[in-house]
């Protein structure tokens, strides 16, 4: 899949700051449960629908369209990259002067299910909304 390059505005900066605290917070504003890893990309999706509980969007429509989403994007996958230099599950720009992913050892890449999903259900929230508008922008555009 090739993807145009994209400047982010300034409100777009904020909202991945703002996407990144919530990662590094969580949704519910509170710690982390410790939880493993999954080894497989149904175990992504499996916690993905989990950490989009929070957020209400974790079955009906808005896990549909966040499913349909990061499918068409990654295949779920958090080692999945493209031409245009994103990479993970949410297809974050995380090479060069947006590095979207919160930092950690391995960044680049954050290989981390955990990481990108919480990064991108905040980046979702803090730019669209909700799932279904990104699903929208997606569809109408070929990227969110």
């Amino acid at each position: 899949m090739t993807r145009r390059r994209r400047r982010l505005t300034r409100g777009q900066k904020l909202a991945v700051a703002t996407a990144i605290a919530l990662a590094l917070a969580g949704a519910s504003g509170g710690a982390a449960k410790t939880v493993t890893e999954p080894s497989s990309v149904s175990g992504n999706v499996a916690l993905g629908q989990q950490l989009a509980k929070p957020y209400g969007w974790g079955s009906g429509s808005e896990w549909s369209c966040l499913d349909n989403l990061w499918d068409r994007e990654s295949g779920w996958s958090n080692t999945a990259e493209n031409a245009s230099d994103a990479y993970g599950i949410a297809q974050a720009l995380g090479h060069g002067p947006t590095n979207q992913y919160p930092a950690g050892p391995a960044n680049p890449p954050v290989s981390s299910a955990r990481a990108q999903i919480r990064w991108g259900l905040g980046y979702i929230k803090s730019v669209y909304g909700d799932p279904c508008t990104a699903w929208g922008h997606e569809e109408a555009d070929g990227w969110y």
